[in-house]
């Protein structure tokens, strides 16, 4: 396995675990393995949070410190290195996505979070909390917009997503919202930011059928699956677990229309909006 990322202590306070994570065992004499045994994790989750790519749960972090002898450190710091802005059953996944190198997702109803703009995040926001104050909204679609800031880079990370026509056929927010949308989503294609397929509802019956699938990859740590539901998820990193949502990817992939044929079919959902 790859070493763990060598992460700035300063630069956060889960990076500033990690890195005494990795100081602490190296410390103890222990491989990732060892310590990961009594935690009863594999090596590669130890490996994952010294790279910053999974959060420190609290029951982890007191382990940690009975097994490294570190006083109480991990647990002191545990709480400040686990605040999010994020649901909690997404904040792990958003705080792996904004160090990933290649992010792939299947998107089977709605536009992804990193590719949305204001007024549809807000429709979708809305639809979901439709009894929440305004200003809890605007925070959830701050936090959200801010997200597609990892776009801002012109190459890293690749994101490849797989649109269902389903996600360009689904009203959210009214005809306007959704023009706009879709608009933005065929801008970022032409401008070779991103990679798009749709898939058509002519494929069928495909291999991602249950619901939404992200994957993503990192410079030097495994990579990691996220499944979403209503308002669950889960983060996962077993081996041939990742590796078999990766075919299912593939092969949902490979049922879809090619770029130049979902840009396309994209820009004309768009029109259609527009003229409604």
């Amino acid at each position: 396995m790859p070493g763990p990322k060598l992460l700035d202590p300063s630069s956060s306070p889960r990076a500033m675990l990690g890195a005494e994570l990795r100081h602490k065992r190296e410390e103890a004499g222990l491989t990732q393995e060892e310590l990961g045994s009594p935690l009863f994790v594999s090596g590669s989750f130890i490996g994952q949070l010294e790279a910053g790519t999974r959060r420190m749960q609290m029951d982890y972090a007191v382990k940690i410190d009975e097994i490294l002898a570190t006083d109480g450190y991990f647990v002191r710091n545990c709480e400040a290195a686990t605040k999010s802005k994020y649901p909690d059953h997404f904040a792990e996944a958003a705080e792996a996505e904004a160090i990933a190198t290649t992010i792939k997702e299947y998107a089977p109803q709605l536009i992804p979070g990193l590719l949305q703009t204001k007024a549809y995040a807000w429709a979708v926001c809305r639809t979901y909390q439709p009894t929440a104050p305004e200003d809890v909204i605007d925070g959830t679609v701050t936090a959200r917009l801010e997200r597609a800031h990892l776009l801002d880079h012109p190459t890293t990370p690749l994101l490849w997503v797989v649109l269902d026509e389903a996600v360009l056929r689904r009203n959210t927010g009214g005809p306007a919202v959704m023009a706009e949308a879709l608009r933005h989503v065929a801008e970022l294609i032409r401008k070779h930011r991103i990679i798009v397929q749709v898939l058509p509802f002519s494929a069928g019956a495909h291999a991602a059928l249950e619901g939404s699938l992200k994957l993503m990859a990192f410079a030097d740590a495994p990579p990691l699956a996220y499944l979403d539901g209503l308002g669950t998820g889960q983060l996962l990193d077993d081996p041939a677990t990742v590796a078999r949502y990766e075919l299912a990817y593939d092969l949902v992939g490979a049922s879809a229309l090619p770029p130049e044929a979902s840009l396309a079919l994209i820009e004309s959902a768009a029109e259609a909006y527009s003229r409604e």
